[in-house]
This record gives structure tokens, sequence and C-alpha cells, in this order.
């Protein structure tokens, strides 16, 4: 699977997570929401170094990836991180 990140995107996480070159930005399956891709299921994000990467792209010097372990959740999607201008915050997308 593939990760990609829009710029605005990737500026938005490094303001408001406070990131710096070298740091990570996790997403992750969590128990609970709403998706298009698992029932019962959304996706969550965090600031914290990786065990076992299964996927990742870097963007501004940051590192966005998703754990092995997660990976099931995409159910063999892409995932496309854009920004929502209306909303003024990141949107997820999947397409395979």
């Amino acid at each position: 699977m593939k990760i990609q990140i829009s710029d605005k995107a990737a500026a938005w996480y490094k303001d408001e997570m406070l990131l710096k070159e070298g740091d990570f930005v996790r997403f992750f399956a969590r128990y609970g929401g709403c998706s298009t891709v698992q029932q019962g299921f959304s996706l969550g994000v965090s600031n914290e170094e990786p065990n076992d990467i299964g996927a990742e792209t870097k963007k501004e010097g940051i590192t966005f990836y998703i754990e092995e372990k997660d990976l099931w959740y995409f159910d063999e999607n892409d995932l496309l991180v854009d920004f929502n201008y209306k909303l003024g915050e990141p949107e997820f997308h999947y397409s395979k």
C-alpha cells in the first residue's frame, strides 16, 4: 500500500502537532467511529516512533507511516491525506 500526503496537509500536521524534522506521524486503526473501509473503526493519528513500519512516506522532513499490524484496516487501499479548506483540516481518502 502507498501513503500520499498533500503539501498543505503535511504543513497542517507539522503546525498542529508541533513537529520538527525527523519526527514521526503514525496512522492507525482505532475502535469506534466511522470509516468507508472498515465498519466500526476509524483512523487515528499519533506522534510516535515506529516499531514495524508497513507503509511510509516522507514530507517536510516528517515520516508519515502505518505499522504492519494496522495494514488490515486499509483493506488493500492506498491512503491519500488531503486538506479540506472549508473545514480547515486534513481529510482521508482511500483508493485501490
